[in-house]
């Protein structure tokens, strides 16, 4: 009976475990999720959007810029990423933190093929100092509670399978 029991929290362990982290070398997991107030940007009409209307969603900000490379490799999935049929509660917001123009924006959108991501925009780089950025791109992953729970620093495919499967436990 003991190496039964001891067997189950074995299992139950490693199993949270793998949901907790997935492995992807540069994903880190809040010990603690982190609270952020007044966090705006603009859409590509210049509207002001708060993160807090977004309660109850799963958010993706990824930041980026068209001058940089990463960014432009990781872009195609995470515009698939949108579409994922398994993540219908998410909502990705790839904010253009480059301090470039919507024709730039627009055109880099356009040879990336990019068809199911908006564009939005951090004009005076004060996400970049709220959250910390220390580069891009980098992605901040919001639970439904509006905290942030894991970023990702640098790109990764966002279509890769283990990815998915973690995200989808936060959906």
């Amino acid at each position: 009976m003991k190496i039964l029991i001891i067997f189950i929290y074995f299992l139950t362990t490693v199993l949270s475990y793998a949901i907790e982290k997935p492995d992807i070398g540069n994903i880190i997991i809040n010990e603690k999720p982190k609270i952020y107030k007044n966090v705006f940007f603009k859409d590509i009409n210049k509207n002001d959007l708060k993160i807090s209307d977004y309660k109850g969603k799963l958010l993706i900000l990824n930041f980026w810029a068209t001058w940089c490379a990463p960014c432009r490799e990781e872009m195609p999935s995470l515009d698939k990423l949108q579409i994922n049929q398994e993540l219908k509660n998410l909502k990705i917001f790839p904010i253009n933190v480059g301090q470039e123009n919507e024709t730039r924006s627009k055109n880099f959108f356009k040879e990336l093929n990019i068809k199911n991501l908006e564009i939005y925009f951090d004009p005076n780089i004060n996400l970049v100092k709220k959250f910390s950025l220390r580069g891009i791109p980098t992605t901040i992953i919001i639970n439904k509670k509006g905290e942030e729970f894991a970023r990702i620093i640098g790109s990764i495919d966002f279509n890769d399978k283990k990815f998915i499967e973690w995200l989808s436990y936060y959906n």
